[in-house]
């Protein structure tokens, strides 16, 4: 049984194994393959792994031996659900692998902002502290969370714990979802309309998924129903943010600061608005990638493969004919 990984560096870049699926067949691992080069690689597999190379109708077309795609990720986005379920090709993907290191993310964004810990680390490592006429000395406004309110947009694993962590530094906790959950709720965490918590936010973090309705949806109009002076993180989706909305409300003060790990397009161009600006970080799209949550990855991808080769399914996200 032939099987093919497209693009592995980013889950392993060598500090891991690929063992537990090599006994399943013959694997062979790309580091990455460009568009153009797919079919080729894939055109004789019968199954197929891939994070984030898209496997279209029309590639998997000509693609007969198929049976399996396992998404390497959450995001189903890649593939062509619709053509797979019709010709009886099982696609699985990995649920909740990341949350624990995605929340943890979300968090050092925000202190950042809230802290500036990097620039005063800088400033003291180059000899301001020690020419301070006083004991200590500040080169940013200093945030407290405690008793701000923090909006969440989504309800999923991720935004479920982020509110607990939210809530644990003292924080009132907003959620929007199209599907609340009154039995989530306590003294700190309440369910509201979206437009409720642009309006009431300190800071406002997206945790939802990429969908064609909400595509660009934090643009100038949602934006302008947020308070002066808003927070926003985003570790989920760059492109549910329009960028260049977003870098005239940072240029304006309209929003303080933003943390964001992903972008619309990644890499980014040089020319991407965003880029440049002091008062947003942006990181590389990294918040899922410690060495434990790839680690839970592989394990998930393997126990996928495994089930299928059973008879059972495990995390399966399309409807078989």
């Amino acid at each position: 049984m032939k099987i093919v990984i497209l693009d592995g560096y980013t889950i392993n870049p060598g500090d891991l194994s690929w063992s537990g699926l090599e006994k399943y067949g013959e694997l062979t691992v790309y580091e990455r393959t460009p568009k153009e080069l797919i079919l080729s690689r894939i055109g004789d597999a019968e199954i197929v792994m891939t994070s984030k190379c898209v496997l279209t109708a029309e590639i998997l077309s000509q693609c007969p031996d198929l049976n399996y795609i396992g998404i390497l990720a959450t995001g189903i986005n890649m593939v062509d659900l619709g053509y797979a379920s019709s010709h009886n090709i099982l696609v699985t993907n990995i649920p909740a692998y990341s949350t624990d290191s995605v929340v943890q993310f979300t968090f050092s964004l925000l202190l950042e902002i809230c802290n500036q810990v990097k620039a005063h680390d800088a400033a003291v490592h180059s000899g301001q502290w020690q020419k301070s006429k006083d004991f200590c000395f500040s080169l940013t406004p200093q945030i407290e969370l405690a008793g701000k309110t923090f909006g969440i947009i989504g309800y999923g694993n991720i935004g479920k714990r982020v509110s607990k962590a939210a809530e644990a530094f003292g924080m009132k906790v907003l959620i929007a979802s199209n599907f609340p959950d009154p039995a989530f709720e306590t003294e700190s965490i309440t369910f509201v309309a979206l437009d409720e918590l642009f309006a009431a936010s300190d800071v406002i973090s997206l945790h939802c998924p990429l969908t064609d309705s909400n595509k660009g949806f934090i643009n100038r109009t949602a934006i302008s129903k947020m308070k002066d002076g808003v927070i926003l993180l985003n570790t989920s989706r760059g492109p549910l943010i329009n960028e260049e909305d977003l870098a005239q409300a940072l240029k304006s003060g309209k929003v303080f600061a933003a943390g964001l790990d992903v972008l619309s397009m990644e890499p980014p161009r040089d020319d991407n608005p965003l880029i440049g600006l002091p008062n947003c970080i942006i990181t590389p799209h990294i918040a899922w990638i410690t060495r434990e949550s790839r680690t839970r990855l592989i394990d998930i991808a393997v126990s996928n493969l495994k089930a299928w080769l059973g008879g059972e399914n495990s995390n399966c996200v399309n409807q078989l004919f």
